[in-house]
């Protein structure tokens, strides 16, 4: 199982979560964005359908999977 971590931040004038090397969207207070974090970090182990993805990858190539709707990663909120 893999495990995701969202971590507040400071950013652009205001405050995020970021997950690896992607920002959330700006928002106005640190207690805004950890309650944004958790909710997403809580919606992320929720298990779904199986389903084909698309994805492109950090050097612009795309890529076919299927996903399992029952492989959600552990999550965590830092900060």
């Amino acid at each position: 199982m893999s495990k995701v971590t969202y971590v507040i931040v400071e950013h652009d004038g205001g405050w995020a979560y970021k997950v690896g090397d992607v920002f959330s969207e700006t928002f106005p207070s640190h207690e805004a964005a950890y309650a944004a974090a958790d909710r997403a970090a809580r919606e992320q182990t929720i298990a779904g359908e199986t389903t084909p993805i698309e994805y492109e990858d950090r050097s612009g190539q795309w890529h076919e999977e299927t996903a399992r709707g029952d492989d959600r990663p552990e999550t965590e909120v830092e900060g």
